[in-house]
């Protein structure tokens, strides 16, 4: 990962509208107003609720097992990297640290989120993928979505939507906090430019 790293928080967590069994992570740039919603599965969000809610389950988690792992072995965790992006698909890195030697482990993002909360460490993106993958958040839309226009648009496939129509559809999916579908929308935006 380069120098340009941009601190993340995570803003929240909410269950997938169009696709059963998914979550939308919600990060946001710490100094900033862009956001990364990150598509996650069931399993991984309700490890990520659980350590935010610091609930103790009856059974160590995987995650758990993974902090308990590591501290028996002194390895410490210092932070956790949104790395990369491909093809829409987010890539992350755990960093760590044991006898001095500091290396990156691959991850999905929801694992290393998962585990960087429990070691409560700092999240990292970077600039090219906030700027590729971000979503900035406004109070102002040039034009209000009627639901008859919203209905007619979720109708159609994406992809045959003109830009205009995504971007006032993706306007109305982060006015409705819908991060799953703004993400699908950003994603066909991004591949035509």
């Amino acid at each position: 990962m380069s120098n340009d790293k941009i601190k993340l928080e995570i803003l929240g967590l909410s269950s997938g509208q169009s696709q059963s069994g998914s979550f939308a992570l919600v990060l946001g740039e710490v100094e900033g107003n862009r956001r990364l919603p990150v598509i996650i599965g069931m399993f991984e969000a309700q490890a990520i609720a659980i350590e935010i809610e610091k609930i103790i389950p009856n059974r160590p988690m995987t995650h758990d097992l993974f902090k308990s792992f590591a501290l028996n072995f002194e390895i410490t965790i210092k932070e956790v990297c949104i790395s990369d992006l491909k093809e829409g698909v987010f890539f992350a890195k755990i960093v760590c640290e044991h006898n001095g030697q500091t290396f990156a482990i691959d991850s999905r993002p929801s694992d290393a989120i998962a585990i960087g909360l429990r070691f409560n460490v700092d999240f990292y993106t970077s600039e090219s993928i906030l700027s590729e993958a971000g979503i900035v958040l406004t109070d102002e839309y040039e034009e209000e979505i009627t639901h008859t226009e919203v209905q007619k648009s979720q109708k159609t496939n994406l992809s045959d939507m003109t830009s205009v129509e995504l971007e006032k559809l993706l306007s109305d999916a982060l006015d409705k906090e819908d991060y799953e579908q703004a993400a699908k929308i950003r994603d066909v935006l991004n591949k035509r430019n």
